[in-house]
């Protein structure tokens, strides 16, 4: 069976996030990310211990928007827990082995050249329609784009761009203080898709906070979600698990609801 997750906000944590969310007093972390010779990452021990033990009984496939390179900062994937498959870039990349599949990059170019606007067009539309993004512009391979914000946008203004956006054949989301658009043809979902019809392998378990998630999700029979998470705040608690726990101990349960739910099929 495979089991997927999200990585950022889901099951690790930076230290911006440990600060919004707190650390909890008793659990001991774990440093799992590093970048430029220090420590940026986290997830409890007790998560990387389950973890460890996930992808022993399951393929375990790591979905993030991560570029590549941001994806291999995760350090535990290099020799602690070594992966078959991840998806990087929101999905544009599927690694195998660590290295990108050719056949599925050529799919998801062929979809990119007739799916959406225009990433010029896009953000003209943003422009004429006079909403400013306070903070650095930031591109992710080509592909897509994000925002570092300084300031969040209100509620009704987050609803006024996800409305123009999706009308652009584009999707929004907002992850802490980064605010990705990304063409729809760009799906976590059919990443999933392609490496399960690949393997003969169903989706048993899946876990992710933001929108973009819910691409992969649909397709998991369990569907975990950090009771923090933006997919909460946009879809509502139907068709979801949430966890009781925020914060990397939301990260924790989840992992202990995988492994709830592999006992039932090892």
């Amino acid at each position: 069976m495979i089991t997927a997750s999200d990585l950022d906000r889901t099951l690790m944590y930076s230290n911006r996030a440990l600060e919004e969310f707190g650390r909890p007093e008793d659990k001991a972390l774990k440093p799992v990310e590093m970048h430029r010779g220090n420590w940026t990452g986290y997830m409890t021990e007790a998560s990387f211990s389950m973890l460890k033990e996930i992808n022993k009984h399951s393929l375990f496939i790591p979905v993030t928007t991560r570029t590549t390179e941001q994806f291999k900062r995760f350090v535990i994937f290099e020799k602690e827990i070594p992966l078959t498959y991840a998806v990087t870039t929101n999905g544009a990349h599927v690694l195998y082995n660590g290295e990108p599949l050719k056949d599925w990059s050529e799919q998801l170019y062929s979809q990119l050249k007739n799916g959406c606007s225009p990433e010029e067009e896009l953000q003209s539309a943003l422009k004429k329609s006079g909403i400013y993004l306070d903070g650095e512009r930031k591109q992710a391979e080509k592909l897509f784009f994000y925002y570092l914000l300084n300031c969040l946008p209100t509620p009704s203004e987050l609803l006024e761009i996800r409305e123009l956006t999706a009308a652009y054949g584009w999707k929004m989301s907002l992850q802490g203080r980064k605010l990705y658009f990304i063409p729809n043809a760009i799906s976590k979902g059919k990443a999933l898709e392609f490496i399960c019809n690949r393997e003969g392998k169903e989706a048993l378990a899946g876990a992710g906070d933001s929108v973009l998630d819910w691409d992969f999700l649909k397709d998991c029979t369990y569907r975990f979600v950090p009771s923090h998470g933006e997919l909460l705040k946009v879809r509502g608690s139907g068709d979801i698990s949430l966890t009781d726990q925020c914060g990397v101990a939301a990260g924790e349960e989840i992992l202990q609801q995988f492994l709830n739910v592999l006992a039932l099929k090892i």
